[in-house]
C-alpha cells in the first residue's frame, strides 16, 4: 500500500479494498460492504440499537420514497438538500404525476406521520428510531466517508417543549460520543456546530468530531434540535392539558458508515487496519503451522485452543482451511486486515506447551510478541483485548493533543490547520466563515462543549468572539 506519509488518501483508497471491507458498487459513488466490513457495521449497530432502546425508542421504518411536495413544506430544508437530492421521476412505463425524492434523511415523511399520530400530550414524547438506507448524490466519493448511498441509524423525536426536546437532543450527542469513544476507541470532541454549520432546517445542531491520523477532522455523528419549524411544516400538534392546541419541539439524530471510515483513519498504519477489540469482526486468529503431520497436529490443536477461547466470549477464528498459503503470508494478511492478537502455534509451541501471541501494536503493558502457556491463553486473552483497546484510545488521544493547538493570530492559525486542529477566537459571522474557508479549505468544526470560558477577537476580522470561548477549526472530511 502506499505509505500514509506520502498520500493518506491513497492508503486508505487502497486499504478498505485489500482488506476486504468493501468493493465498489456498480454506480457511482456506491459501494458494496464485504461481509468483512459488514461485521464490523453489525457489532457497532449492536451496541447503539441497545442503547437506544434502553432509553425508551421504539424502531420503524418508513418508505425510501418520499413526494417531492413533502420536502418544499421546510424552505430551508429543501434549499439545503437540493444538490444532492436523487429524484424519480419516471416509474411503471411511465412520467410520474409527482416526482420522488430517494430519502437523503426522513424528517419530512416522518414528521408527515408525526402529525397524524399526535393528539394529545398524552402520546409525548414520541421516540421514534430508523436503521435504513439513504441516498445523497455525491459528486466526490469515498468509501464509508461519502459514498452516494450509505447505512445509517436516523432517530426521530416529538416533545411537548424546547427543554424536553433539548434533553433528547443531548442524550444523543452523549450516546454518540459514547459510542465513539467505547467501542471505536475515537477520543470524539462533543460540541455545538455554528449557525453556518448547522443542519438545514435546526434551530441547533451538536456534533462529534474526531482528528483522523492526517490531522483532518471528521464529523461522526450529529443531534439536532429542530424546534417548532417541521413542526409548523407539518402540523405536528398536541391537546395540551387546558385543551388548547400547541405545536410540538422534535429532534432528529443520526451516526453512520461513516465511523468506520473514522475508525480506520484513526487508528491505521502502513501495515494495514489496525482494529479495536470492541468492533474487530474477528478479536483473535490462530495460525496453525507446519505442514503434512505437523500440520494436521497443529491444526488440531489450533482447534482446540480457539474452542476454548469461544467459551471466553471471545469472536476467535482459526484459519486451518488454506493450506496453499504459508504461514507467513497468513501472519502479513492477518496483520494488513487489523486483527487485534494473532497466535502462532507451530510444533515447537505445541511441545514445549506454549502458543506464540502477538498483539498488533505493542502497548505499554505488553510487548508485540510474547509465549504464554497454553493452558492460560484463554482466561488471560480478555485482559489484553480489554487493554489494548484502551492503549488505542489513549494513543489517538494523544495524537490529537499532539496537533491541537491555541492560536490568536492570522498566520499561526493558517500554519496550524494546515497539519492540525486550531483553538480559536471567532466573531460567528457566516461570511467571515466562508472567507477562511477560501483562503485555508478549514471550517469551524465545533464549539466544544469542556472548553473553559474566554474573551478575545476573532482570528480573521478582529470582531469580538461570539462564542464566548475558542472554536475548533481544521480541514475536514
Amino acid at each position: 500500500m502506499t505509505p500514509q506519509s506520502e498520500d493518506f488518501s491513497a492508503w486508505y483508497n487502497e486499504l478498505v479494498v485489500q482488506a476486504q471491507l468493501v468493493d465498489r458498487g456498480p454506480v457511482r459513488g456506491t459501494m458494496v460492504i464485504r461481509p468483512y466490513g459488514y461485521r464490523v457495521w453489525e457489532l457497532l449497530q449492536a451496541d447503539l440499537d441497545r442503547r437506544i432502546k434502553d432509553a425508551g425508542h421504539d424502531n420503524a421504518c418508513f418508505p425510501m420514497l418520499i413526494p417531492e411536495s413533502y420536502f418544499k413544506r421546510e424552505a430551508e430544508h429543501v434549499e439545503g438538500f437540493s444538490p444532492e437530492l436523487a429524484v424519480v421521476t419516471h416509474a411503471g412505463g411511465k412520467d410520474l404525476e409527482e416526482p420522488l425524492v430517494m430519502r437523503p434523511t426522513s424528517e419530512t415523511v416522518i414528521g408527515e406521520y408525526m402529525a397524524k399520530w399526535i393528539d394529545s400530550h398524552r402520546d409525548l414524547p414520541l421516540l421514534l428510531n430508523q436503521w435504513a438506507n439513504v441516498v445523497r448524490w455525491e459528486m466526490r466519493p469515498r468509501m464509508f466517508l461519502r459514498t452516494t448511498e450509505f447505512l445509517w441509524q436516523e432517530g426521530h423525536t416529538a416533545h411537548s417543549d424546547e427543554g424536553d426536546a433539548m434533553r433528547e437532543t443531548m442524550w444523543a450527542l452523549d450516546t454518540y460520543a459514547a459510542v465513539a469513544r467505547e467501542l471505536a476507541a475515537i477520543p470524539v470532541v462533543a460540541g455545538e456546530k455554528t449557525p453556518g454549520e448547522r443542519f438545514a432546517g435546526a434551530v441547533r445542531t451538536y456534533t462529534i468530531e474526531g482528528m483522523m491520523r492526517d490531522g483532518r477532522a471528521l464529523q461522526a455523528g450529529t443531534s439536532h434540535y429542530l424546534g417548532t419549524n417541521f413542526a409548523k411544516a407539518f402540523e405536528i400538534q398536541y391537546q395540551d392539558e387546558a385543551g388548547k392546541l400547541t405545536l410540538a419541539h422534535t429532534t432528529s439524530w443520526g451516526m453512520s458508515t461513516r465511523m468506520i471510515g473514522g475508525m480506520i483513519m484513526t487508528h491505521g498504519d502502513d501495515k494495514g487496519l489496525v482494529l479495536p477489540p470492541r468492533l474487530a469482526p474477528y478479536q483473535v486468529v490462530i495460525v496453525p503451522i507446519g505442514r503434512k503431520e505437523q500440520g494436521e497436529q497443529a491444526a488440531a490443536e489450533a482447534r482446540r485452543l480457539g474452542a476454548a477461547i469461544r467459551s471466553m466470549g471471545i469472536r476467535v477464528h482459526v484459519d486451518d482451511n488454506r493450506p496453499q498459503l504459508s504461514p507467513g503470508f497468513k501472519f502479513n494478511e492477518w496483520e494488513m486486515r487489523g486483527v487485534p492478537i494473532r497466535i502462532e502455534l507451530g510444533k515447537r509451541d505445541i511441545e514445549g506447551g506454549v502458543a506464540t501471541v502477538v498483539r498488533r501494536l505493542p502497548t505499554a503493558e505488553g510487548q508485540g510478541k510474547e509465549q504464554i502457556p497454553l493452558d492460560k491463553v484463554p482466561e488471560v486473552l480478555p485482559a489484553m483485548l480489554a487493554e489494548f483497546q484502551s492503549f488505542l484510545l489513549a494513543r489517538a488521544e494523544a495524537f490529537r493533543e499532539e496537533h491541537t493547538a491555541d492560536v490568536d493570530g492570522w498566520d499561526a492559525f493558517t500554519a496550524q490547520v494546515a497539519t492540525g486542529w486550531a483553538r480559536a477566537f471567532h466573531c460567528g459571522s457566516t461570511a467571515c466563515e466562508d472567507e477562511i474557508k477560501a483562503e485555508t479549505a478549514a471550517t469551524p468544526r465545533v464549539i466544544p462543549a469542556e472548553a473553559p470560558e474566554e474573551s478575545g477577537v476573532c482570528v480573521k476580522c478582529g470582531q469580538p468572539s461570539a462564542y464566548g470561548k475558542r472554536v475548533i477549526f481544521g480541514k475536514a472530511y
